[in-house]
């Protein structure tokens, strides 16, 4: 009898043993089942992080590019189009990879029309907004609102490089003008072209106070969406390709302008 409760004794002993064995595995497979979801999970933000980081570069460096071609654009014509501005950015980071990428949208998303030219004291205001895609179901919508600003000042000829006599001096004059202008960005040789709502124009009124009357040249009818107009102009039109705002200047120099003075605005 001794013997027996014994060996009862240490199997008993044995079973508790290899249970104990048994909770063990369990609980770091139960570990391991939670470790690795959340291991991908952080890898996954990672990468995520990595690539909203790389478009929002690809933006940026496009944006300034774009900034610095409307820049030149205007020396040529004196107009901003934001509208050529988001052509030329989408141009410059591709529609491939814009289309692929996780921007809400593709190239369709990024969005430049708060962009505007300040007159006053020439600069580019360029604005660029657009929304990145998380990484969750797309019914959910959810994402993160971007916006790239930046100024950029246009292109104003070249620095003038030692000295040179009076007589020497390049002015700008245009074909009907009664004075010579220093300067070439002057308000007054520059047209100052804006493209403006059709339907806002009446209410609007140029330097001097006057209203804005038709075009008998490039306006016929009245479905227009928009149309072009100057600061001191007194017409509206609705094609840059219109005589009335064609401006032709001349670089001559001052000894060249006999009986013409100076402009009042640059030539003091």
């Amino acid at each position: 009898m001794t013997q027996f409760y014994k060996k009862r004794y240490i199997h008993q002993e044995g079973a508790s043993v290899t249970d104990s064995k048994d909770k063990m595995a369990g609980s770091v497979t139960v570990e391991a089942a939670l470790a690795a979801p959340l291991f991908l999970f952080a890898v996954l933000c990672l990468v995520y992080l990595l690539e909203i980081q790389a478009i929002r570069l690809s933006v940026i460096s496009a944006a300034q590019s774009a900034a610095k071609t409307a820049a030149e654009d205007m020396a040529v014509i004196p107009i901003f189009n934001p509208v050529k501005l988001k052509s030329d950015l989408v141009s410059f980071i591709g529609s491939e990879r814009l289309e692929r990428s996780i921007v809400q949208g593709g190239s369709q998303g990024v969005h430049c029309w708060r962009s505007w030219y300040e007159a006053e004291h020439g600069v580019i205001h360029v604005e660029i907004d657009y929304k990145i895609r998380l990484p969750f179901p797309e019914f959910t919508g959810l994402g993160m609102k971007y916006k790239e600003s930046f100024l950029v000042k246009p292109w104003t000829g070249y620095e003038k490089n030692g000295i040179e006599n009076d007589d020497d001096q390049i002015v700008y004059v245009t074909k009907t003008g009664s004075v010579y202008h220093t300067d070439y960005q002057c308000k007054y040789l520059q047209l100052s072209i804006r493209f403006v709502s059709y339907s806002g124009v009446s209410d609007l009124r140029n330097v001097d106070g006057g209203k804005y009357h038709a075009c008998e040249n490039c306006v016929h009818g009245g479905n227009m969406s928009g149309v072009y107009i100057t600061d001191y102009g007194n017409k509206y039109h609705n094609s840059l390709n219109c005589s009335g705002l064609k401006r032709t200047i001349h670089s001559v120099k001052k000894a060249e302008c006999k009986g013409m003075g100076a402009c009042s605005k640059c030539g003091q």
